[in-house]
């Protein structure tokens, strides 16, 4: 299948989700105004919230976190999804938190033509969510808390059980729905019109609204003029992400020779190593062993059971023959263009070779570029990437999906990171990157509207327009790694904008940099705790 025909099926996928959407929609509001076993809106539980993420509970970091400031404020936190990536390890730790995962559509259906498969699938996503919030949920919970996009049909699934239960609506704006689909139509298309009024139609009205950006509320205010209380709440990263020392690497990449081991690319390019004593990226090697050789043999004895004392033991160390790591975590969706990243790394590889070549100090690291995430267009750009990288030398990229306890150690093992995200609406932030910022990694990102709000150009990153800034921005950095002044640089200046404070004032009207949980507790708590009359 060529890419234009390829981009025309997902076209009309969308367009057909759209109209279904609208029409299973109208239907199931007719089915429900009939039934009778809903219990009175005055009935429904206090301290209790129903999450709904129609999409990966496990992809979806931002409403995780949600469920886990509620759970540890004492509320009864339901959330709704679907499974396949597994949550971040609070949710299934925590007491107060059940997981409730929405059925996939009968196997069955899935051999029928597309036209015939979408309506019933249409119709199981809606009355699955239906059933959770009006059934298996018993009691009606005190709040519904939806994350926007996708807006069809979640906005008004949850705007109709809020008027039949009595829950109050909070709605968590990511985004805007109608933005992702002007990437695929024209925004004079009807369905974009379609689509934008019943977002502006289900959306407006709601307990609580909550925004990524200061950009978005400000928009969505004028725009929609939306009813309800208005928080701004930036993404900010958990408590436990953090820079990783050089032990945290060792283990974290020790669990990952299995994986890395089966990426052809990587044979003859990561320096040798023998776990459990070295990894690509650690030894235990003194620093004299290898101070006046180029490549090291990393073949040790292994640890004699009998030592005396444990200090006997030599902890891992980063090896000075390691790569430059790089990470970009992206979902593959066309808001994130991964072909600036690809003609960098391009270009950086013809760099790279053309200095090898020199007598010049002047030298450039192997660099390992892996990409986080799955999506749907990941199949075509890693099938260009293998293509180019079969006669590289200086570059290897990799795409690698990490598990939620995994994924900060891997961005805190990290030397660089890069942000493809463009926004849909220029009104939301990657969170990608706050969770970057979280584990003490610099990072390139794309420029785009309201980036100003998180990324400071020269401060806690650098800020690139096009492939050849980004090329540019790599080899600035990652000259005479891993003994880099300007990486270093960025690190201790990251590190100044980021420090928490001891003390944040509950009257300051700067937002320091803090922690999801005292963000959190600070913007969001105090409404859901004590009320809002609006």
């Amino acid at each position: 299948m060529t890419m234009t025909t390829a981009s025309s099926v997902e076209n009309d996928r969308t367009i057909f989700h759209v109209v279904s959407g609208i029409v299973c929609l109208w239907i199931s509001y007719k089915i429900l105004v009939f039934l009778r076993f809903l219990k009175p809106k005055s009935e429904h539980s206090l301290r209790s919230v129903a999450i709904v993420v129609l999409g990966d509970i496990g992809r979806s970091p931002r409403m995780m976190y949600h469920a886990e400031s509620f759970a540890e404020n004492g509320f009864m936190t339901y959330v709704i999804g679907y499974g396949g990536s597994k949550p971040i390890p609070a949710l299934e730790r925590l007491p107060k938190v059940e997981l409730r995962y929405l059925s996939e559509p009968p196997a069955l259906l899935s051999s029928l033509p597309f036209v015939i498969l979408a309506p019933f699938k249409i119709i199981h996503q809606v009355t699955s969510i239906l059933r959770e919030l009006l059934i298996y949920t018993g009691e009606p919970p005190e709040y519904i808390l939806v994350q926007n996009p996708p807006s069809i049909p979640t906005l008004a699934i949850v705007w109709l059980v809020g008027k039949i239960r009595g829950s109050k609506i909070i709605i968590d704006w990511h985004n805007l729905g109608y933005s992702i689909l002007e990437l695929k139509l024209p925004k004079t298309h009807p369905y974009v019109k379609i689509a934008k009024w019943f977002e502006a139609t289900f959306g407006r009205i709601a307990y609580a609204h909550i925004f990524v950006t200061e950009a978005m509320r400000n928009y969505l205010v004028e725009e929609w003029n939306l009813v309800g209380e208005k928080i701004v709440l930036h993404d900010r990263p958990p408590k436990h992400f953090h820079r990783c020392s050089a032990q945290e690497i060792h283990d974290l990449f020790t669990r990952l020779q299995t994986p890395l081991s089966q990426y052809k690319s990587l044979q003859n390019f990561l320096p040798e190593s023998t776990t459990p004593f070295s990894t690509p990226l650690t030894d235990r090697k003194p620093s004299s062993d290898s101070s006046t050789a180029p490549s090291p043999t990393y073949t040790l004895d292994p640890i004699s059971t009998t030592a005396p004392t444990y200090e006997n033991v030599q902890p891992p160390r980063l090896r000075p023959d390691r790569p430059a790591l790089l990470v970009s975590s992206t979902s593959w969706t066309p808001d994130e263009d991964f072909g600036i990243l690809l003609d960098a790394l391009t270009q950086y590889e013809q760099r790279a070779d053309e200095l090898s070549r020199t007598n010049d100090d002047h030298k450039l690291p192997r660099i390992l570029m892996a990409v986080t995430g799955k999506g749907p267009q990941r199949d075509q750009y890693m099938k260009r990437m293998n293509q180019l990288q079969a006669d590289w030398r200086w570059v290897r990229c990799i795409s690698i999906w990490l598990e939620a306890e995994d994924y900060p150690t891997f961005l805190g093992s990290a030397d660089l990171g890069v942000s493809l995200h463009s926004s849909s609406s220029g009104r939301d932030l990657p969170m990608k990157v706050v969770d970057m910022f979280g584990c003490g990694l610099p990072v390139c990102a794309l420029n785009f509207q309201c980036l100003p709000e998180l990324v400071k150009d020269g401060k806690n990153g650098l800020v690139f327009n096009n492939s050849n800034e980004l090329a540019q921005q790599f080899e600035l950095l990652l000259e005479s790694f891993p003994s880099s002044e300007r990486l270093d640089a960025l690190r201790t200046s990251l590190r100044r904008t980021t420090q928490r404070s001891e003390e944040i004032s509950q009257n300051s009207q700067i937002e320091e940099w803090c922690s999801w949980d005292e963000n959190w507790n600070r913007h969001l708590k105090p409404i859901i705790l004590h009320g809002i009359r609006i």
